[in-house]
């Protein structure tokens, strides 16, 4: 199933807001590092990344786990794999 950009954002907020439920995710800063802003240790990113990775059936290698640390970044990097 071909994924747009609006479904991969939609899957994105929603996976933040189950590791951090408290972050208003309509405010956040699409172009700012989630691991500061929303204040989440390496555990939680990993968490994050794989179920974003799950809902979407993409695999995103361990390397590349970076790209995913920012909304905008995460968003781009996923639309390429798609």
């Amino acid at each position: 199933m071909a994924k747009d950009s609006e479904q991969i954002r939609t899957v994105l907020k929603r996976e933040l807001g189950n590791i951090a439920p408290e972050a208003d995710l309509d405010t956040l800063d699409s172009s700012a590092d989630i691991r500061e802003e929303l204040d989440i240790d390496s555990f939680d990113l990993v968490r994050y990344i794989t179920a974003v990775c799950e809902e979407l059936g993409m695999d995103v290698p361990e390397q590349d786990y970076i790209e995913l640390t920012t909304l905008e970044r995460a968003e781009t990097y996923l639309l390429k794999l798609v």
